[in-house]
């Protein structure tokens, strides 16, 4: 008996003092936390690879999805595939599984999602207000610059007129001061407009574009007022010429019996 127990005791110290040198040639192994405190093998990308594809199915409000991802994905590595499908950006997305909202870094493994699992797409609420101010600012835009626009046409017709009025005057034709005072008018009518039309971006440049075009055209009207008060009148005459009236003639009449 105590032969025995002293082999068994040598096997022991053999076999310690092995396990160093076999743990030698092994790689260092890296652990990681998981959800829910389990201490696991770091994954590696070998590991990944050879991890098995599921469809996931994906229920987003009256909308279904069926998604293949790795089993060993993340959660959020879903979300980058169900943006291209949604449209919803990772940061947007809440994913639901089993009544919990998952974590980017939660695994679908580790968490229980298998093949034809169901998971529940919500948008953030967070994110839906930001999209509805961005939707009422862009159509606030677009308001804006179909007014602009509209006023644009206007001041295209006005600036016609005003190049009709200075190529009369420049070749020494007097235009009706009134023609003048309600060009100027209708141009101011159009500048009260955009002072109205509230922007910002883009279209508050194409606003201060209108205004300049208009207030050249204004000042252009006034510079052509006093040019128009300088040009004489073309007088008409007409020359009447006038004639001797004519001799009277008598008529000899010849009796015949």
């Amino acid at each position: 008996m105590m032969k025995r127990r002293s082999n068994y005791i040598g096997c022991m110290r053999d076999s310690s003092a092995t396990t160093p040198s076999s743990t030698s040639k092994d790689e260092e192994i890296d652990w990681e936390m998981r959800p829910g405190g389990m201490l696991v093998q770091k994954r590696t990308d070998k590991s990944d690879s050879s991890a098995p594809n599921v469809r996931i199915r994906v229920a987003y409000g009256a909308l279904r999805y069926e998604i293949f991802v790795n089993s060993e994905a993340t959660f959020g590595e879903l979300k980058k595939l169900l943006t291209a499908e949604t449209g919803l950006q990772a940061g947007e997305q809440r994913l639901i599984f089993r009544g919990k909202e998952r974590e980017d870094g939660d695994y679908l493994d580790m968490c229980g999602v298998k093949d034809r699992s169901k998971v529940i797409l919500m948008e953030d609420p967070c994110s839906r207000e930001k999209r509805a101010i961005e939707m009422r600012r862009n159509a606030k835009i677009q308001t804006a610059q179909r007014a602009i626009s509209d006023v644009s046409m206007e001041v295209d017709k006005l600036a016609e007129q005003v190049s009709a009025i200075e190529k009369s005057i420049s070749n020494g034709t007097k235009v009706p001061e009134v023609q003048i005072t309600t060009l100027i008018e209708m141009l101011m009518r159009q500048a009260i407009k955009l002072d109205s039309i509230s922007t910002e971006g883009d279209a508050s440049a194409q606003k201060n574009l209108q205004g300049k075009r208009v207030q050249k055209c204004v000042e252009t009207l006034d510079m052509l007022k006093i040019s128009n008060a300088r040009v004489k009148p073309v007088i008409v005459t007409t020359k009447w010429e006038t004639f001797d009236p004519p001799i009277p003639t008598t008529a000899h009449w010849e009796f015949f019996d």
